[in-house]
């Protein structure tokens, strides 16, 4: 297979993969551990597996014990698939299926049952058991096997329906039903069966609504060259050994199915149509919009009713935006405005149309005050007027707050919010002091800039902490106006700063990864904590607070530093996922040097089990995977004075011990 690219991950089960009962039905058993308890035995079927010139739609299949179908919609996959559900039920020790579609001529039907049987008493399933019988002369017996990750963060890909078109039309999986179709079972693994000779287009998708194509919203996975599926028949000879001593030969046959590492992962365009989800005005000073999805305009506003009739609101309003703008809000600056109970609004935004294009659109709005806030405002005056008779005038003052704690860390700004839009800063107004002693010493003050042009309301402060240093930073009384003229009241934050003997520093030395990437620190929740980009093959992470960390490699094709994902429609893969596969528990004032090459490991086997959400059921017998011995991490050196030595070594082959052996695939960048 020609490909632009290699990733590898472990070779599929041979019972997946190749073992079928006369070409047709197969029975996997579960890796792992002993099994105290077998899985039902298939007995007999009708028709038998691998039937030809079958016309009955009614399919009986027979088993050694009683069964029971678990979630037939989720589990059961029929290829050609299904316009009208079949009914499959089990009683006794046998599953009947009636298939309510007229059967095509000339076809081979499979039923794949997946991991949906299991016996009535102890749940012990049947792994992989699919059966197959043909309409015409003839049964189709090839197969391709592979699996399917999540792009950004490996997780087997439970559930996903997997499917082919033999149409090779790039618009056939918006279309068209697929021609034939499986699911991945719970590591993500996958085998389309019973397949005609030709070349193949092949895809995996979440399919929400059950229709068997893909929509946009939709995950979804590509390949990037169609697959021609091919069989090979070979023989080997074993040497038997009888009681009496004596040798005897015993040649066996069986069938190789290629390809059977087929590398899958899905993404999610996140296309979102672009339409209005909200608009209201909670207070008689505010509105607010919000949109299904990020736009790069924002909508043009025009009052129609009022004092202010034909005028943009932009001009009489603070616009306050989040970053991908689709979720504004509008303060009101006039007080006439403000005081206008029902406003009237010309509407012009973006809005995907019928066509699925983003199109400008213009709607008429009314906007009436939320909860009748004039009326309440108008009350509260009045409230405060008569207040002011008894008790004097009460002075309001615009609301300034950090978001910083008592403890700050040494690389880091702070950030201030006030309440409502800032009209004025004055930064003369603002002082950092630092404690010598039991004396607080004036020093330049720290630099406070907006945060964004659509961010009215938050401030960035930036300054070079002195490690282990105690500060008060203070914003004088009148030095930061809002819009509505009212002056901020004295503001005072005290603070230490981190020592640095409190951090640690984690050093990767990184190869198999020939173009620009990201390396992103991850949390015990898989969360990304701190990204450095790969310089000279090597990424460096200081300041780093004691912890437990892991680590993901993202490859930065378009250098932007951001993960991509994919585009089916422009047939863009995502940006090639690495995982570091050990965790790291950092101590304080330990610098970590680890060792990664990116290509050790099979894609699968990287991801630590700890972190990994998508794991296996445990299976009768079987016992839970734990990773790695803590114990053995450190008795094995992995804590060194000013260094952590984290080379690979084949203790990494205990994650997921008994599982399938690696093998290299090809996949398409």
């Amino acid at each position: 297979m020609n490909c632009k690219g290699i990733r590898y991950f472990r070779l599929l089960p041979a019972l997946v993969v190749a073992a079928i009962v006369t070409a047709c039905a197969s029975m996997g058993r579960p890796e792992g551990g002993a099994r105290d308890v077998d899985p039902p035995v298939f007995v007999r079927s009708n028709p038998a597996p691998g039937a030809v010139n079958v016309t009955n739609k009614r399919i009986t299949i027979d088993f050694n014990e009683n069964v029971q179908i678990k979630d037939v919609m989720g589990k059961v996959i029929i290829s050609p698939p299904q316009q009208l559900n079949p009914q499959i039920s089990a009683n006794g020790k046998r599953v009947t299926v009636e298939l309510k579609d007229t059967l095509k001529p000339n076809t081979t039907y499979t039923l794949d049952f997946t991991d949906g049987i299991s016996d009535l008493n102890e749940g012990n399933e049947i792994d992989g058991f699919a059966f197959a019988f043909s309409t015409g002369e003839n049964i189709d017996s090839l197969q391709i096997s592979g699996m399917v990750l999540e792009a950004a963060t490996l997780e087997p890909a439970q559930g996903f329906l997997v499917g082919v078109y033999s149409n090779l039309s790039d618009t056939a999986i918006t279309t068209l039903p697929f021609e034939r179709i499986t699911r991945t079972n719970q590591l993500g693994q996958f085998t389309l069966r019973n397949l005609k000779e030709g070349a193949y287009r092949i895809y995996a998708i979440n399919d929400m609504n059950r229709d068997n194509h893909w929509d946009r919203s939709e995950d979804v996975a590509f390949y990037d060259v169609t697959i021609t599926p091919t069989a090979k028949y070979t023989s080997h000879t074993d040497s038997l050994k009888a009681a009496d001593g004596s040798d005897s030969i015993v040649v066996n046959s069986n069938t190789e199915y290629a390809p059977n590492d087929i590398l899958l992962t899905w993404f999610n365009e996140n296309y979102q149509p672009l339409y209005m989800t909200k608009h209201e005005r909670p207070a008689s000073n505010k509105l607010y919009l919000e949109f299904a999805a990020p736009s790069d305009s924002l909508p043009v506003l025009t009052v129609l009713n009022g004092d202010f009739a034909g005028q943009k609101l932009d001009k009489l309003a603070v616009l306050n935006a989040s970053a991908t703008r689709d979720s504004l809000e509008y303060w009101f600056t006039d007080s006439v405005l403000i005081k206008q109970d029902s406003l009237l609004l010309e509407t012009k935004y973006l809005r995907t149309d019928s066509l699925d294009q983003i199109s400008w659109t213009v709607d008429t709005m009314y906007f009436n005050v939320r909860g009748n806030s004039v009326k309440k405002a108008d009350n509260k005056k009045k409230k405060n007027d008569e207040e002011a008779d008894t008790l004097g005038p009460k002075i309001h003052f615009l609301e300034l707050r950090t978001d910083g704690s008592k403890t700050q860390d040494v690389h880091l700004p702070f950030y201030l919010s006030a309440a409502v839009p800032v009209a004025d800063f004055n930064t003369d107004g603002v002082h950092l002091e630092v404690l010598d002693d039991t004396v607080w010493i004036e020093v330049v003050p720290p630099e406070v800039s907006r945060f964004s042009s659509n961010r009215p309301m938050r401030f960035r402060v930036d300054y070079e902490w002195e490690p282990g240093g105690k500060y008060r930073f203070t914003i004088d009384s009148a030095a930061v106006r809002d819009i509505y003229g009212e002056w901020n009241n004295k503001m005072v934050h005290e603070f230490n700063v981190r020592n640095e003997n409190e951090y640690s520093s984690i050093t990767f030395n990184i190869s198999g990864i020939d173009q620009p990437a990201i390396v992103q620190l991850l949390g015990t929740n898989d969360q990304p904590v701190a990204a450095v980009p790969v310089e000279n093959g090597k990424a460096i992470f200081l300041n780093m607070m004691p912890g437990t960390y892991y680590a993901r490699l993202f490859a930065d094709r378009n250098g932007n530093g951001k993960y991509d994902t994919g585009s089916l429609l422009d047939s863009i893969q995502p940006e090639e996922v690495y995982y570091y596969p050990k965790k790291i528990p950092l101590k304080e004032r330990w610098d970590a040097v680890q060792t990664w090459d990116v290509n050790e490991l099979a894609v699968d086997m990287q991801k630590p089990l700890d972190i990994k959400k998508n794991k296996p059921k445990l299976k009768a017998g079987e016992m839970p995977e734990t990773g790695y011995d803590d114990e053995e991490e450190e008795d094995d050196g992995f804590y060194t004075p000013g260094s952590i030595n984290g080379n690979f070594d084949n203790n990494m082959n205990r994650v997921n011990r008994g599982n399938n052996s690696r093998f290299r695939q090809n996949r398409p960048r």
